[in-house]
């Protein structure tokens, strides 16, 4: 008699927040965006709930949200940031797949990047900018060079996320400054390393006195050391001199 084994159950991977990862063509991105959601349910009442896309791609993604609808539902999404809308349907919620826990996973009807805004291009951009980055280490490209792109790709992303949080707290009318103040900061630490790249490029006689553009940079460099000494000078007034009033 022939004893027959059971059958195991094909599990899946499990993500870093622990939900159990999909089986799909085009990988996720990780994503903050609040949507409303909005869908009829089988007895014809109209529902709508706050969501927030974590995960997503051109095809679609997952949402968060406290109240959702049926598997085969189509609901309509509105970005809170865009005001774009899009219509989907609803593959899976917490009752029918295991990993699905903390709320939906929907198909977009046209797929579509740019519903999910800015938030998923950066992440996009992030990665394709993170593999040229691995190649032109891999070729031996100049150290200050590859320095030089790694910094301004950091600065995208600064930029974008600033961006992204500015038009979320105008949406709900929360002050704003903070996001403001790391966007200064940012520019001040950039500008610093600006001026160190540059004093190397002298000191290695990269720059003379006909390299394009150098008459307005002192002009530049001399306007911005006479403004912060006049906002230093109240720290220190005897080391500070400015020629403003």
């Amino acid at each position: 008699m022939t004893v027959r084994k059971p059958l195991k159950m094909a599990t899946r991977g499990t993500s870093p927040d622990g939900s159990k990862q999909e089986r799909r063509k085009n990988n996720r991105f990780l994503v903050t965006v609040p949507i409303e959601a909005s869908w009829r349910g089988s007895d014809g009442l109209a529902f709508k709930s706050p969501a927030v896309a974590r995960q997503v791609n051109q095809n679609g993604g997952l949402l968060e949200m406290e109240t959702y609808p049926e598997v085969g539902s189509r609901i309509t999404l509105t970005n809170f940031l865009s005001a774009e809308s899009a219509e989907a349907r609803v593959l899976a919620t917490p009752n029918s797949r295991e990993g699905v826990s903390r709320g939906i996973v929907i198909e977009l009807i046209t797929p579509s990047e740019s519903f999910w805004g800015v938030n998923l291009q950066v992440k996009k951009t992030s990665v394709e900018l993170q593999k040229l980055e691995n190649s032109l280490r891999s070729e031996g490209i100049d150290f200050r060079l590859l320095n030089e792109f790694r910094d301004t790709v950091d600065y995208i992303r600064t930029a974008a996320l600033a961006v992204q949080q500015l038009r979320e707290r105008q949406l709900h009318g929360r002050d704003d400054s903070e996001i403001a103040s790391v966007l200064v900061a940012e520019r001040v630490r950039r500008t610093m390393n600006l001026c160190l790249e540059v004093t190397t490029d002298i000191d290695a006689g990269k720059v003379s006195s006909e390299t394009k553009g150098v008459d307005e940079l002192y002009r530049s460099l001399e306007d911005v050391c006479d403004r912060l000494r006049h906002l230093l000078k109240s720290r220190e007034p005897g080391r500070f001199v400015t020629t403003r009033s």
